[in-house]
């Protein structure tokens, strides 16, 4: 593995447990009411999406075992640049049902149990 897409992986991974442990006991209600954690998940969001938009750079073959790799930049662009209207429920919505997946991926990819 190309060195810089083994810090790449792992600054994503890191960004995916943060958002794990940001939202870890909590539920939407939760997430909508707190301006500091939404704004917390949207920053660790947008390192994954940097992190593997560089990756795909770097290591395409590496890059390409990341399920919905081009799905995870997009997001990454939509909080970036339409930072106006992001949906909050959009962004539950994947905190609950594409952070697991994506985190087993990263951890598989870096070598870690």
């Amino acid at each position: 593995m190309h060195a810089d897409a083994s810090k790449l992986l792992w600054d994503a991974q890191q960004a995916a447990e943060r958002i794990a442990r940001f939202t870890a006991g909590k539920g939407f209600a939760d997430y909508e009411a707190d301006e500091f954690l939404r704004s917390a998940v949207e920053r660790q969001f947008e390192v994954i999406g940097e992190a593997l938009n560089h990756l795909a750079r770097v290591d395409p073959q590496l890059a390409g075992q990341i399920a919905d790799l081009p799905r995870i930049v997009a997001f990454r662009n939509v909080l970036i640049h339409g930072y106006a209207t992001v949906d909050n429920r959009l962004v539950w919505g994947v905190i609950e049902t594409s952070l697991g997946p994506l985190r087993d991926a990263l951890v598989s990819l870096l070598g870690r149990p």
